[in-house]
């Protein structure tokens, strides 16, 4: 690395963004870097690496995570090149699944990266819950709530996916393009004429219609027919009918064939002589993925339908092209994956550019942005144990959704031929999607978020001969050699009224023994909150508690003391935890280390709020 920046002049980075754990491997270069330029050891380095690195996870899916044998990877790495002086023992470290649940045997790519960086997030707000719970175990003992694991919502770049028309309107109406940063540049789109917008549309659509006409024509020859057998095309699709795009890899969880569980029903709506559906199919499975294969074969099958081919065309060889033509050309974008395995799907942010409407399953980026009026959420039946009848639930919500809602208001329209209530739709998605479903967003949420703190840190520990680095890893030696001796002594509260009353003030009073740790090294916090069967706290608040009396000096224990607002009725129960404390720590749960009181999870008596 910087040897390329040399030869092309500039600067080195201070910040280094892994993508997904394909990327892992760029952290170990940079630690071997660090170790020969700086004369650091591999746990110096390693330091010095994690704080100017940012890891995004992709995937809410286990079998979507790169695991490799552990053999594999020694084999490897057991070579003098590439990796001369770093250590294979310390190497095969940063990628064991060494927790409850994890695979010893196999080595896991997103986990070293977890481990070669000090900032991790998904990609959108629920992935970053989802993220949380799947490598909870690299952080033992916190909630998953805590877990040091963000989120920052993808986004798509507009010039690269907005139709051209689409664009030169947008122009007219806003020439200052910074405005479209803004809610304010999104709304004044609004002022263009109903039928200024409905024609663009039309545009759009009639395009995808010679599209897909052009492409299926192609796949059929591919097929072995012969053009004397192909005059059908010509009239596959309409350029006034609703049209409805689906387009994606095709792994069992995004449910290619959900509409397809009631073929009858959905027959009757592709072929409704006044009111008709027709959908755009595109897709492609992964070489290995047999499942995704037959999930293509029986869409085909529905597709060759005489009786329905003229309404419902797979498209094959899905490429960028294609995508732009869809995204651009539907008016409905459908997406049904199982509720939470979709970590974001960027598609409908690009239909909606485009003056489409999401019809969705409320997963990813359509969980944190639908606002009811932007387009439809499809109903979840996740509560449902049983796979096949979640699947039947959803169709049927699928299919009552196009019926009663999404067909009805497309063909309500008045004298002009213009769907006004529709029209009236899609600005508002305009106006609420806009600004936030752009790539300039997504770009300023990572430097606001992630960039700037690793750049922060980076600076912190790589300065000043690497005094920083070296000063943390000594600080984390010692603190995980005395970490076994943190004990919570004892835990008494007073001040509690009785009864206790919303609205008071719980006074807590912990003895903390610290072993060889100072005060310094370690923060104290009190919590409140229900107690579940289980005998932990549920949701429960924090509030930190301060060193009192000198406490701590020459082994004596620490005594800590605070108050925790009594905010919610009902019985309650409180405990005290202790965690290590540094200012260039980017998180307190970044260790992984915590003590709570003996037995793991032990509350107080509790009180009981009136």
């Amino acid at each position: 690395m910087r040897a390329h920046c040399e030869l092309t002049g500039h600067p080195e980075p201070e910040v280094f963004h892994m993508n997904e754990g394909h990327a892992g491997f760029l952290g170990l270069e940079r630690v071997r870097e660090y170790m020969k330029s700086g004369a650091l050891t591999f746990d110096q380095a390693l330091e010095a690496t994690r704080a100017g690195t940012v890891f995004t996870t992709h995937t809410p899916v286990s079998a979507g995570i790169d695991r490799f044998p552990r053999e594999l990877v020694e084999r490897h790495f057991a070579k003098e090149s590439p990796v001369e002086g770093l250590p294979l023992d310390r190497v095969l470290q940063l990628g064991v699944e060494d927790y409850a649940g994890g695979d010893p045997a196999v080595f896991n790519m997103a986990v070293m990266g977890m481990r070669l960086a000090q900032r991790v997030n998904g990609v959108s707000s629920l992935h970053g819950a989802v993220s949380r719970g799947m490598f909870q175990g690299l952080w033992p003992g916190f909630d998953t709530a805590e877990v040091p694991i963000t989120s920052v919502t993808n986004g798509v770049h507009a010039r690269t996916w907005v139709a051209e028309e689409a664009q030169d309107l947008a122009q007219r109406i806003v020439p200052d393009s910074a405005e479209f940063t803004r809610p304010e540049g999104w709304r004044k789109i609004t002022g263009a004429s109903e039928a200024e917008l409905w024609e663009m549309r039309r545009i759009l659509r009639e395009r995808l219609v010679i599209t897909a006409r052009a492409r299926l024509r192609d796949s059929w020859r591919q097929r072995g027919a012969s053009e004397a057998e192909l005059g059908w095309i010509d009239d596959v699709l309409d350029a006034d009918v609703l049209t409805v795009g689906f387009a994606r890899r095709v792994p069992s969880y995004k449910r290619l064939t959900l509409m397809l569980r009631d073929r009858a029903r959905l027959k009757a709506m592709l072929t409704d002589p006044e009111r008709p559906l027709q959908i755009v199919i595109a897709g492609k499975a992964h070489p290995a993925d047999e499942g995704g294969k037959r999930l293509i074969q029986e869409i085909v099958r529905f597709t060759d339908d005489p009786e329905v081919r003229h309404r419902i065309v797979f498209l094959p060889d899905y490429d960028m092209a294609l995508a732009r033509s869809l995204v651009q050309g539907c008016d409905v974008w459908l997406n049904n994956p199982l509720r939470p395995l979709e970590a974001c799907g960027t598609s409908g942010m690009k239909s909606a550019l485009n003056g489409g409407l999401n019809l969705s399953i409320r997963d990813g980026w359509w969980e944190e942005w639908f606002d009811g009026s932007n387009g439809w959420a499809i109903p979840t039946a996740e509560e449902v144990g049983d796979p096949d009848r979640r699947d039947a639930l959803e169709a049927t919500a699928l299919h009552d959704m196009f019926e009663e809602q999404v067909i009805p208001l497309f063909y309500d329209q008045d004298e002009r031929g213009l769907p006004k209530r529709w029209l009236e739709m899609v600005k508002h998605t305009l106006v609420s999607l806009g600004p936030k479903v752009l790539a300039t967003r997504m770009v300023q949420d990572y430097v606001a978020r992630l960039y700037q703190g690793a750049a922060d840190s980076s600076r912190l520990l790589t300065g000043d001969g690497m005094a920083g680095a070296r000063e943390l890893t000594a600080w984390k030696q010692r603190v995980r050699r005395s970490w076994n001796d943190v004990r919570i002594e004892h835990v008494e509260v007073g001040g509690v009224e009785d009864p206790p009353q919303v609205g008071g003030e719980l006074e807590v009073l912990a003895t903390v023994s610290l072993g060889d740790l100072d005060p310094k090294d370690v923060c104290v916090h009190a919590a409140v909150g229900r107690v579940a069967p289980s005998e932990h706290l549920v949701d429960p608040a924090f509030v930190g508690l301060v060193a009192v009396g000198g406490a701590g000096s020459d082994g004596a224990p620490a005594r800590y003391s605070g108050t925790i607002p009594l905010e919610r009725a009902g019985s309650c129960g409180y405990t005290v935890r202790v965690m290590p404390k540094h200012p260039l720590l980017a998180d307190p749960a970044e260790m992984g280390l915590l003590a709570l009181p003996d037995p793991p999870g032990g509350m107080g008596d509790g009180v009981v709020l009136r």
